[in-house]
């Protein structure tokens, strides 16, 4: 009788991007870990977000290929902020250094995310400005009150046009940093996982995406200084809806 050698302890089972579908109600308790996150060192999250924030200001500040950088170095910030919650949650001490950890890991994948995200965001707005420009060149042909119609009605469509076509974009490169760095991913099956998820949890992201917009419209009053506490809190948010959401982690 032949035994089978069996090696302990066991390996685990490969991550394969599956993901689950969870409660409309799930986004509220994401906000709720992503506030304990901050509140547990709000030092380190507010020193790490000015640091973020005044590097991309200083790229983006190029026209043109600045923008492009800013969105390329999204994915791997993302990563540096996913890795201070993860070293948080897990009761270590997170670092700023640790913002940059994207830089040292998983870099490329990280960074052919952000370019296929910027990709999409800029066929997106070549879309847009194609519509937009069309309207106003009828809307001269036409005339002055029949024109005004005209280039109002291509500008409508290309911000309905921009706003449909932003929603997958955007389901493909919310988890995707996570799913890169996390389990090393590739960067195309790690965005085809997030979109899955998206599209599965299509209610509970859609209501998380309206508090979002709704919180950030508030913490760009006072000079957007509120966008130093919603940053923070919002990676948190996104940390705790990936370990909600995808299975094995």
């Amino acid at each position: 009788m032949n035994q089978e050698n069996t090696q302990f302890p066991l390996a685990p089972a490969p991550f394969t991007g599956d993901s689950r579908e969870v409660d409309v109600g799930a986004c509220f308790d994401w906000l709720r870990q992503g506030w304990a996150i901050f509140i547990g060192n709000p030092g380190v999250w507010l020193g790490s977000t000015l640091i973020i924030v005044i590097l991309l200001l200083a790229i983006s500040i190029v026209p043109v290929f600045g923008q492009i950088g800013s969105n390329l170095l999204l994915p791997l910030f993302g990563a540096g902020l996913l890795q201070l919650c993860r070293v948080q949650s897990e009761g270590g001490q997170a670092e700023i250094a640790d913002i940059f950890i994207g830089f040292r890991k998983n870099t490329g994948p990280l960074v052919m995310v952000g370019l296929i995200y910027v990709a999409g965001v800029f066929g997106i707005a070549f879309l847009a400005f194609l519509l937009i420009s069309g309207g106003v060149l009828g809307g001269a042909i036409t005339g002055k009150v029949a024109g005004v119609g005209i280039a109002f009605g291509g500008a409508m469509l290309a911000g309905l046009l921009v706003m449909v076509l932003s929603v997958p974009v955007i389901m493909a490169t919310w988890f995707a940093p996570a799913l890169v760095y996390f389990h090393d991913m590739k960067p195309v099956d790690a965005m085809k996982a997030s979109f899955a998820a998206g599209v599965k949890n299509w209610l509970a992201m859609g209501v998380f995406g309206i508090m979002l917009m709704v919180m950030a419209f508030f913490a760009m009053l006072p000079l957007g200084l509120g966008m130093l506490l919603l940053l923070p809190v919002f990676s948190g948010a996104v940390y705790a809806s990936y370990r909600d959401i995808f299975e094995g982690v």
